[in-house]
């Protein structure tokens, strides 16, 4: 058995290792185990996304849970940074969310939050995972009389979206306002058309009928052209596209144009600055982030710390340097004055504030940033060999740095959470980008490679955060 925890949580195909409903069962086990030593008796928060395989898996850890003398408190349906307010809010002593965020509905995954509303620190994860893999609980069973119970907590999604409306300022408003908003079929396909519907917005939500198996299903943060047409059609202010688990959001333009996460991170840092509330005069972006990320905030004199992918490597250094900003080119982004992690809906407010301080349509406000043609690629891979040790692929790699020169860049890493090799280039055109891109991804695929694809994204390749 190799390790469980990948950089968002665990994750594979749903009925195959490690996301199986056994092993579900000893994480349930093991995650209540760990936190029962708090010296009281502790409750977990549970909650899921739209996928098939959630029942499954829900069921498993409440049983977990429940046996180690824990109780469990079951939401259902919440998208992940709900989860992690509750764990907090409600002074839970953990939080797990059953998902596998913009992965199509074959896959899922398992992510636990802090009773602070964190994802786990390595050492935590570790712990339990050490327990999950060495499956001994039997020494830590309680009696009969002291089995955990399991509770489905009412009224969950409301708190939640009160503290989504509290996180806009009182002194605006987006009454009247034209939205459309796609929510993936997944997490968000409540939360977010009732609460902007609460705030009095003028919505029209699409892919909102979730059935088990169309998460993320040409819908979502990935793919957003439909999104954009009915932006068009129906005149909208602006789009937003939520992904399965509702931690990320994407937004499209009155005109139709999709912006990247890097794109909406230059105008709130903007807005934020201006109301003296971008700590340390820094935003924390990671190796990812477009060239004209770091022109964009350079112009308006602000600080960039650059990561490695992850939003957990964004976290992790947003709280180092004490910044209030952070996140990735896919539409994760971290507000950390209102929340302890990525939250898509949170995301799309704080975008529209900053409409609403500058009074200009988003197009307009999209201009503060250029984007250099980006070309992302992704070849499924057999093994995982350090890329430096295959000279046909560090030599195509060298190549096309030394034509590129300081005109682009070039970025080739495995996924965190799948069988791939991602390789991303930026150059001035988009001939040279797509060129160069494709020529490195053939080499990749020549020497270690079952397929190559390209994210399916509308108009951009987003898919690049894990």
């Amino acid at each position: 058995m190799g390790r469980l925890f990948g950089t968002d949580g665990i994750r594979g195909v749903a009925n195959t290792y490690p996301m199986t409903a056994e092993m579900a069962l000893r994480i349930g086990m093991a995650t209540a185990s760990y936190f029962k030593r708090t010296g009281h008796r502790p409750r977990i928060i549970v909650g899921k996304d739209t996928r098939i395989s959630g029942y499954i898996f829900e069921s498993a850890l409440v049983a977990g849970i429940c046996s180690m003398g824990v109780d469990a408190l079951m939401v259902g349906v919440m998208p992940t940074p709900g989860i992690s307010f509750l764990t907090n809010n409600m002074r839970a002593d953990a939080g797990i969310v059953i998902s596998a965020s913009h992965n199509p509905y074959q896959d899922n995954g398992i992510k636990i939050f802090s009773r602070e509303g964190y994802k786990l620190p390595d050492e935590t994860e570790e712990a339990i995972e050490d327990m999950v893999l060495k499956n001994s609980f039997s020494r830590l069973y309680p009696s009969p009389m002291d089995f955990g119970k399991a509770y489905r907590l009412e009224g969950a999604l409301g708190r939640y979206i009160v503290f989504l409306k509290r996180s806009f300022p009182k002194d605006l408003s987006v009454e009247g306002m034209k939205i459309v908003i796609d929510c993936a079929n997944g997490a968000a396909y409540r939360a977010a058309p009732e609460m902007f519907f609460e705030l009095g917005a003028n919505i029209t939500t699409l892919f909102d009928k979730p059935n088990g198996i169309n998460i993320n299903d040409n819908c979502g943060s990935q793919h957003t052209g439909i999104l954009a047409e009915a932006v068009l059609r129906g005149k909208a202010d602006i789009g937003f596209a939520f992904d399965g688990d509702g931690d990320r959001v994407i937004a499209v333009d009155e005109k139709g144009n999709t912006l990247t996460g890097d794109q909406i991170m230059v105008i709130c840092a903007k807005t934020m600055k201006e109301e003296g509330a971008l700590r340390n005069n820094t935003v924390v972006a990671t190796v990812m982030s477009n060239v004209g990320f770091a022109s964009a905030l350079k112009n308006l004199g602000i600080e960039q710390v650059n990561t490695k992918v992850g939003d957990r490597y964004v976290l992790e250094t947003m709280l180092h340097v004490g910044a209030s900003l952070g996140g990735e080119q896919s539409g994760h982004m971290l507000f950390l004055d209102h929340h302890t992690t990525g939250d898509g809906i949170l995301s799309a407010l704080q975008l529209l504030k900053s409409m609403k301080r500058e009074e200009k349509p988003l197009s307009e406000l999209a201009k503060f940033m250029k984007n250099y043609p980006q070309k992302l690629m992704n070849i499924e891979v057999a093994s995982t060999p350090d890329l430096s040790t295959i000279p046909e692929i560090s030599n195509v790699i060298s190549r096309v740095e030394r034509r590129l020169g300081d005109r682009g860049r070039v970025l080739v890493r495995y996924s965190g959470t799948q069988n791939l090799c991602r390789v991303m280039v930026e150059a001035p055109s988009l001939n040279e980008t797509e060129r160069f891109c494709e020529e490195i991804a053939r080499v990749i695929h020549d020497c270690l490679g079952v397929s190559c694809t390209e994210p399916k994204t509308g108009k951009n390749s987003l898919d690049s955060s894990q």
